[in-house]
């Protein structure tokens, strides 16, 4: 859904931060679309009395960003204020009834929103995907609801990612038929690419079904995964733009490349984020990298391999300048183009050239010192 700019938005919204022997940070970028419809949650240290607990989410928002906006505000006091997860905290809490105390949290902020939306100014037409992460000193809870995507990296390997919700998928386009609905273009009734979101209220009407047995759910899944010191790396959150054009094992591959060049989230986030947009991306991208005791560390030999790297792309541009023909200078897409042609050792893996962009435009930059505007920010989407 949504229109696109002429040029993406490429400014970046960065956070970070550490506690509970964790770092986290983030980055989000509005990129080709119209508008920012993404949001996100951090936080280390929950409220009733859950201080050695944190939460992470990222909400990917369509038709509007005011659901997406209220999640990111509220789902968390939904979810740690409800009877259920109270209940659950009395004791020693059980991993089934954290998980149920999770999804009330979810169906509750959802017939919270529909209630305000239509004292307001009836019904609001947005919806949200959200993924997150619940992180106890002994569990790691995967919440999942849509086609956002979160996965941990354990021992050097993709562990777990959670799955997508999608209207294809046999249990979720069964749910929508027997709620009246149909399934076409992998869509439901043609139109909402996802089958469980928050919001979304135009497909929460059909009497006599309850919230979870509508054409869009807002019920999440729920995993449970036991901490394993030592080997548990990092966990990934992020929204379909950047899974769009990375896959799994490729972004896990890039993350851990970049976490033996440097320790700083943000700048391994921003990566991440760039190296989506430069692999085709057009969706608001926005991603939580969040890292264990466990995670990689900074390699000098990584950061000279690197180093090395960065200065052999820069002797490539200035041969490639050198070679102009009756033509002038070659653009920078003819420079990528080159580039990609040739076999580059060391390129980061996962991101590939793509990854390198940034370094290529600015070498070129600084070569082309009178190059047109056109010139100085090239198609995005027509690297090579």
């Amino acid at each position: 859904m949504g229109a696109f700019l002429d040029k993406p938005k490429m400014e970046k919204y960065n956070s970070h931060g550490e506690g509970n022997s964790l770092r986290f940070g983030l980055s989000s970028m509005q990129g080709w679309r119209v508008e920012m419809e993404d949001a996100h949650t951090a936080v280390i240290g929950l409220p009733h009395g859950l201080d050695p607990w944190s939460f992470f989410a990222v909400y990917d928002g369509h038709a509007g960003s005011q659901v997406a906006k209220y999640c990111c505000e509220h789902l968390l006091e939904h979810i740690t204020s409800n009877s259920d997860f109270q209940s659950a905290l009395q004791e020693d809490p059980s991993v089934e009834s954290v998980k149920n105390g999770i999804r009330t949290g979810f169906l509750e902020i959802d017939d919270h929103m529909r209630t305000i939306s239509e004292k307001k100014h009836g019904v609001d037409r947005s919806g949200s995907t959200a993924v997150g992460v619940m992180i106890s000193p002994s569990h790691v809870y995967f919440i999942n609801c849509g086609d956002s995507r979160g996965l941990l990296s354990r021992g050097g390997a993709v562990h777990f990612f959670t799955q997508d919700h999608k209207p294809s998928n046999p249990l979720e386009k069964e749910r929508i038929l027997n709620a009246g609905g149909s399934v076409m273009i992998q869509r439901v009734n043609g139109s909402l690419a996802v089958s469980r979101a928050l919001g979304d209220f135009d497909y929460k009407c059909v009497h006599g079904k309850g919230p979870t047995e509508q054409l869009v759910s807002p019920e999440p899944e729920v995993y449970a995964i036991e901490r394993c010191e030592g080997d548990d790396e990092f966990i990934i959150l992020a929204c379909d733009g950047i899974w769009d054009v990375m896959a799994n094992e490729e972004l896990c591959d890039f993350v851990r490349s970049r976490l033996e060049v440097t320790d700083d989230l943000e700048r391994v986030s921003n990566e991440i984020v760039d190296t989506c947009l430069y692999k085709g991306s057009r969706d608001n991208m926005s991603v939580v990298l969040i890292c264990f005791p466990g995670a990689p560390k900074v390699s000098s030999e990584a950061v000279k391999r690197e180093a090395e790297l960065d200065k052999y792309l820069e002797s490539r541009v200035e041969d490639i300048l050198k070679k102009q023909g009756d033509e002038g200078v070659p653009d920078l897409v003819h420079v990528m183009r080159t580039l990609a042609s040739e076999s580059i050792p060391n390129l980061p893996p996962g991101g590939e050239l793509a990854s390198k962009r940034s370094v290529i435009e600015a070498v070129y930059n600084k070569l082309n010192p009178y190059r047109s505007d056109d010139t100085d920010s090239a198609s995005t989407d027509d690297m090579w």
